[in-house]
């Protein structure tokens, strides 16, 4: 019984998460400004992909984050971007953010973190955010051969450390992206325009196999 009790315990923390989420979306689908704001980060980031799931920082990000849009993943942005970010969120969580009388409107019945939350936050989102790669350890990444990693990554962030991941979870990793950019219309639109750089997803997947860390 005292198993049963822990595993339901540890489970509470991920049920209430999903909670938090799906009362989200329940609020856009009633805002006028729903499909603006849902419209804001692509919905491939899934919560069971959020690092340390039961930790404070984790629940804060879902907490705050999720009543505006969908769930971030850490790694979006490198740790020295962040605070900046979560700073111009919480402007616009209490309704003082760049629209003016609109943001007000938007941000009706959403709460913002108090200070010392967005303090946990950002230490959360530093930890867990993208590791960027040192332009020494793999110099090719700047040559012709890094050329379709480079063209990719560059858009939304800094250029990822390869051995962040091993080759198969890079895959992975590199599909979910590809359902980004195809989400905010990037590098792979509905029609493509001439000129305009493809993504060149075998090419990527293995210059990461290459400099990948090692499965164990």
């Amino acid at each position: 019984m005292r198993g049963l009790a822990v595993l339901i315990f540890l489970a509470l923390p991920i049920a209430a998460a999903a909670d938090e989420i799906a009362a989200a979306k329940q609020r856009w689908a009633e805002s006028p400004h729903g499909p603006l704001l849902e419209r804001i980060l692509p919905p491939t980031f899934e919560l069971a992909k959020l690092p340390e799931p039961r930790s404070r920082g984790a629940h804060l990000t879902v907490q705050y984050c999720v009543q505006c849009h969908n769930l971030p993943n850490p790694a979006m942005h490198h740790a020295a971007k962040w605070p900046t970010i979560v700073e111009r969120m919480v402007l616009r969580m209490e309704g003082r953010g760049n629209l003016g009388q609109l943001m007000e409107e938007m941000m009706a019945g959403v709460k913002a973190p108090s200070a010392e939350e967005a303090t946990v936050l950002v230490t959360y989102l530093q930890k867990h955010g993208q590791k960027p790669l040192d332009p020494k350890k793999i110099p090719e990444a700047y040559a012709p051969a890094g050329e379709p990693f480079r063209l990719a990554c560059n858009q939304c962030h800094v250029l990822p450390d390869p051995k962040r991941y091993t080759a198969r979870e890079w895959r992975a990793v590199v599909a979910r992206m590809q359902e980004n950019m195809q989400w905010m219309n990037r590098v792979e639109g509905t029609q493509p325009v001439p000129g305009e750089p493809q993504l060149r997803i075998e090419e990527i997947n293995a210059f990461l196999a290459k400099y990948a860390r090692k499965a164990r």
